[in-house]
């Protein structure tokens, strides 16, 4: 057995999730992966994965043994970059998780630049906006709002603050009115981001006036930022979203920006990333240069 190809063999069978991902990742033979496995755990004399004809989990003892392991092939792989760094050329790969909507309009741009910049590291993108758990998806960063840590294994990295703005369409303001205090939008029917940590509540700050406002029920929500400005656009109420994603429309007329006197509650955006990845020179160069980024916008 070849330990280090047996160890990183196991790494990616538990981030990848079944044999076959993990024997396409690494381009092996599904016959090797299985090999290896029964061979680390022959060795170590203890189950690290348990099998069925439907399924594979990780054992107690294994998900401890993947973290050790992981943090000793990332140190491994920062003595190898560190020695060579004078004329080495960053390579590898990244599996960078990110919301959808988001992802798409800011995000996934600087991504491409990224990999434009340092060609020979390999990038994998997941866009969704439910939760992502990096070590069940295989992710060396996740892009994602502020919220406690549900892993202390985990590490965040903070970005930038996503501001927001309130608007509607014309069509449903000559109808409903336009609100002048946020109080009014109660009255409104304000279209709803389902995965929000707080979707029945916006909260708002005037000099040094907070005011936090629970809306009734809304007649339209998703779990997606465009399909919520699709809707604003064809008059379904009021959106709270991401200025980003409306400034075509509010710069056109398409949507109309409300209570200007008052700024809604911007969004922090945090990168996030096992502790073991922060001797990974990949991951600590992506962070970097998206913090420059985001300093530079």
């Amino acid at each position: 057995m070849n330990k280090i190809t047996a160890l990183n063999v196991f790494r990616r069978v538990v981030e990848m999730g079944t044999f076959r991902a993990a024997a396409d990742d690494l381009h092996l033979s599904q016959a090797a992966v299985s090999k290896n496995i029964n061979e680390l755990e022959a060795y170590l004399g203890i189950a690290l994965i348990n099998r069925t004809t439907r399924r594979l989990s990780v054992t107690e003892a294994g998900m401890t043994y993947y973290r050790q392991i992981c943090a000793v092939l990332d140190g491994l792989e920062a003595a190898d970059q560190s020695i060579m760094a004078t004329s080495f050329t960053p390579r590898g790969r990244l599996r960078i998780g990110m919301p959808m909507s988001y992802g798409l309009i800011r995000l996934n741009p600087l991504v491409c630049e990224f990999q434009r910049r340092y060609p020979a590291i390999g990038i994998e993108v997941l866009l969704s906006d439910t939760y992502m758990d990096l070590v069940d998806q295989g992710l060396d960063v996740v892009i994602r709002g502020a919220g406690t840590l549900e892993d202390s294994s985990l590490r965040a990295k903070p970005l930038c603050q996503v501001q927001r703005v309130l608007c509607a369409a014309p069509d449903y303001l000559k109808e409903a009115g336009q609100p002048a205090h946020p109080e009014d939008l109660k009255e409104h029917n304000c279209l709803r981001y389902s995965l929000s940590s707080s979707p029945g509540k916006w909260c708002f700050t005037r000099a040094d006036e907070s005011l936090a406002v629970d809306m009734r029920l809304a007649s339209f929500c998703a779990n997606n930022g465009i399909a919520l400005k699709q809707a604003a656009v064809q008059g379904l109420g009021v959106i709270l979203v991401p200025d980003e994603f409306v400034s075509n429309e509010l710069a056109d007329g398409t949507l109309v920006k409300l209570l200007p006197d008052w700024q809604p509650d911007p969004h922090a955006l945090f990168a996030v990333y096992p502790f073991h990845k922060e001797q990974s020179p990949n991951v600590r160069l992506f962070i970097e240069f998206l913090v420059k980024a985001f300093q530079l916008r």
